[in-house]
This record gives C-alpha cells, sequence and structure tokens, in this order.
C-alpha cells in the first residue's frame, strides 16, 4: 500500500479558501509586558470528529445492530515532522483495529482513510483517499493493520510576517495606550495568524450515510 502525500504549496495555498487552524501556539504576558509565543510551522495532526470510525453493513441498507458486519477504528495517531527546508513534511502512521461478526472463512477487507490539510481553521487546501487492506484468517473475529500518510506545507505560508511578528511580541507598559488591548483582537493579526496556521486530519473516508450513523448513533 502506498501512502498517499500531499504536496500544499504556496501557489496552491493562495488559491484556497481558508483553513482549520493549525500550528499550535501559546501566549503569555512576560515581565516586561510583552507578549511571549511559542509557535510552530509543524502543523498538529488530530482525527475529525465522527471520521475516527466506520461500520460496515449487511445488508447494506440496514442499520440495525445484527446487520453489523465489520466495524473498525483509527487509533494510534503520531506524527513526525521534518522542518528543516522550505517545505514542511508532516509523516502520520496510525493503526486500524476490526473487529467482524462472521467469522467462517478467511476474508480481506479493504477501507478507505483521508488526509487532508486545512488552514484557517474551515478551509480544506489538499485531500488525498489512501486503503488499508485488513485480513481476517478463517476463524478469526479481529484484525488489525498500519497506514501512513503524508502532508507537505510551504515554509512561507506557514510563517507570520515580520510585522505581524511584531505587533504580537512588542512589549508593552502600563499606561500604552494599547497596554490592555490583546493584539489578536485586531482583525488584520488574527486574519494573518490563521492564514498561517494548518492541521493535519486523517480519518475514514465516509460515505454520507456512514457519516450520519456515526454522528446520530
Amino acid at each position: 500500500m502506498k501512502a498517499p502525500t500531499l504536496a500544499v504549496s504556496a501557489c496552491a495555498i493562495l488559491l484556497s479558501a481558508s483553513l482549520l487552524g493549525g500550528c499550535a501556539t501559546k501566549g503569555e504576558v512576560d515581565a516586561t509586558g510583552g507578549i511571549s509565543a511559542v509557535r510552530s510551522v509543524c502543523p498538529p495532526v488530530a482525527i475529525p470528529a465522527a471520521t475516527g470510525d466506520i461500520t460496515l453493513f449487511n445488508p447494506t441498507t440496514s442499520r440495525d445492530q445484527s446487520a453489523i458486519d465489520v466495524a473498525a477504528l483509527m487509533t494510534n495517531v503520531r506524527s513526525t515532522c521534518a522542518d528543516a527546508t522550505d517545505q514542511v513534511v508532516t509523516s502520520v502512521s496510525f493503526d486500524i483495529r476490526a473487529r467482524r461478526n462472521r467469522t467462517e472463512g478467511a476474508r480481506d477487507v479493504t477501507l478507505p482513510y483521508f488526509i487532508t490539510v486545512v488552514r484557517g481553521g474551515s478551509a480544506v487546501v489538499a485531500k488525498r483517499v489512501g486503503r488499508v487492506a485488513l485480513h481476517f484468517d478463517a476463524g478469526q473475529a479481529l484484525a488489525s493493520a498500519s497506514a501512513t500518510a503524508s502532508a507537505t506545507v510551504a515554509r512561507s505560508a506557514a510563517t507570520l510576517p515580520d510585522d505581524v511578528r511584531e505587533k504580537l511580541t512588542r512589549k508593552r507598559k502600563a499606561g500604552d495606550q494599547d497596554a490592555a488591548v490583546d493584539p489578536l483582537s485586531t482583525p488584520e493579526v488574527r486574519q494573518a495568524v490563521l492564514r498561517a496556521s494548518f492541521e493535519a486530519l486523517v480519518g475514514f473516508q465516509l460515505t454520507d450515510d456512514q457519516l450520519k450513523y456515526n454522528a446520530t448513533r
């Protein structure tokens, strides 16, 4: 199985709308009145709500408990990030654990999954679908497999402009006009931070019916 790879260039990002907040930030006011921030160009990795498990039914139109054929869970998601060049590459690996109800005979099941790069909290700028194969031996109810995927983001797109960094980290003294003003409350600063924020998200590639089942059960 070839791991899907995402490449998001600065050009591709400029053509997209906007996207899910990414690089982790943490700010606190230091002793001199400035805001110290810890920020990485490496996007955090997560499983979006309702996409971390998948259920196959037989017959496919039934949603009865007795009709569940195979149920699988995505777990143990981990990532590594290589950020030493102009391209920030995040490698994601995860495990799939599955259970089938009928155990007679050997069986192979292939499940689709996705990896997306989200920018600014809501806009998907890239998406790739892969597949992971599971094998059940005869008489075996459980199966597991591992899969990997990767995403690439241009460092320039994930880096705050110098003027925005200055506004965020500038030291403020008590009595200054903007001393009590959160710089992130300024629309242009907030938008710049969102534009430079990315997340890498992985989950099962679900049909509309499967997503509805996960969200409402």
